[in-house]
């Protein structure tokens, strides 16, 4: 059995660390950080470009050199707002001092042109409505494929309201072959609302070799080596995801699945 599903390996400072290496694939990493206030983290990128993402509480950034300044403004992520974030090219190093308790993940993929760094959002994040039905949930792109500054990354935010699907109809990204489908490796870290909730995900191929569906916990992070992922939150739990996917080359092309294809055409 694939162990897909990473529980936090602890309550302060970094809580998730999850590398190709240790997924067993070639290009995503991710990693998390609670920290208290006055709490500090420091990385230096390597060969990797990376995307920190305040989804909770404010730090005063440094990195590739420059002092950012204090960046983060919502306090707790289900209030939906753009957040804060910060693109470093490969070959830098970034410092977070926590001024308030915070959250922050690392997203990273293989850095190669060494891009500017440079802030993304809260400017020019706008949360998006995707979907129809029991099917709607709620998009901040934070660094898709229309932005030209990442060699690698491909990240985004998703709130899906109590009882509804998200990622769905299931689709997977598994293939090099564009323009028909892209190979992107993808990670899910997951909230929910209230934390002692729970939501579920499903990661199965077409010829089932892999088919697991899991429990998600407030704080857990699920791999998506290959194949098909829709995630459910129950009537009474709010669920929020960050993405980060990165492959090859930096396009989201996917193929539903055969058994949702009718809703696909359906709903254009």
């Amino acid at each position: 059995m694939p162990n897909l599903l990473k529980k936090p390996f602890g309550t302060r400072g970094k809580v998730h660390q999850i590398t190709p290496e240790s997924a067993g694939w070639r290009y995503v990493g991710f990693s998390l950080y609670r920290l208290k206030a006055g709490d500090a983290a420091a990385e230096a990128t390597g060969d990797r470009e990376i995307i920190l993402v305040m989804v909770e509480g404010k730090a005063a950034i440094t990195g590739a050199g420059q002092d950012w300044g204090t960046l983060g403004e919502r306090m707790d992520v289900f209030e939906r707002t753009p957040p804060h974030c910060l693109y470093l090219p490969n070959g830098t190093e970034w410092e977070a001092k926590a001024e308030t308790d915070c959250v922050i993940a690392i997203c990273t993929a293989p850095g190669k042109s060494g891009h500017e760094p440079r802030r993304i959002g809260p400017d020019g994040i706008t949360l998006t409505e995707r979907g129809r039905g029991t099917n709607t949930r709620y998009i901040n792109n934070i660094a898709m494929e229309n932005e030209d500054y990442c060699d690698s990354l491909l990240v985004t935010e998703v709130f899906t309201p109590a009882g509804h699907w998200s990622s769905f109809p299931s689709h997977r990204h598994d293939e090099d072959d564009f323009p028909r489908i892209t190979y992107l490796e993808e990670t899910y870290y997951h909230r929910l609302n209230p934390a002692s909730g729970f939501g579920v995900q499903r990661v199965y191929t077409d010829d089932g070799q892999l088919d697991e569906t899991m429990a998600i916990s407030d704080g857990d992070v699920v791999c998506v080596p290959r194949g098909h992922h829709p995630c459910g939150a129950p009537y009474g739990f709010e669920m929020y995801y960050l993405n980060v996917m990165a492959g090859p080359l930096r396009k989201w092309r996917f193929v539903p699945a055969p058994e949702v294809e009718w809703i696909m055409e359906r709903d254009g």
